[in-house]
């Protein structure tokens, strides 16, 4: 029993580590960018000021939007092929409620991750290029 908690807490881990840094490639690159095509620019010269390590984030974008997205693969491989396979010897007998539950909440913030992410993606090395291709064009 004490090695299926175990399993189950670095499965967790694993889920909110990617949240964390899907939510980090977010605010370093995707947020800002979205900003300032709404014309906010004074917002991300003031976000910036009062928290200076997004530049550093955003000077190093490829590695973070890498590790991130490394994390966000090794969570889907361990939400959809790995935890099923431990589940049924994790959960206790007369709970199996709580381990789908765990699954539901996991799975939710799985693909929340995965979502910042694209969004992330799309803003940090694709809108730019869309955006002068289409300002290039009369």
């Amino acid at each position: 029993m004490n090695a299926g908690v175990k399993t189950n807490a670095s499965s967790s881990l694993l889920t909110y580590f990617s949240l964390f840094t899907s939510v980090g490639t977010l605010l370093c690159c995707a947020l800002p960018s979205l900003l300032v095509l709404a014309g906010l620019g004074a917002s991300v010269a003031s976000a910036l000021s009062t928290l200076p390590w997004l530049v550093a984030l955003s000077h190093h974008k490829r590695w973070v939007f890498a590790v991130s997205g490394t994390l966000i693969f090794l969570s889907f491989v361990n939400i959809y092929y790995i935890a099923p396979h431990i589940r049924p010897k994790a959960c206790a007998p007369d709970s199996p409620s709580a381990c789908e539950e765990t699954g539901k909440i996991g799975k939710t913030l799985l693909w929340m991750s995965a979502a910042i992410y694209v969004v992330g993606f799309f803003a940090a090395f694709l809108l730019g290029s869309i955006l002068s291709k289409m300002d290039a064009h009369p």
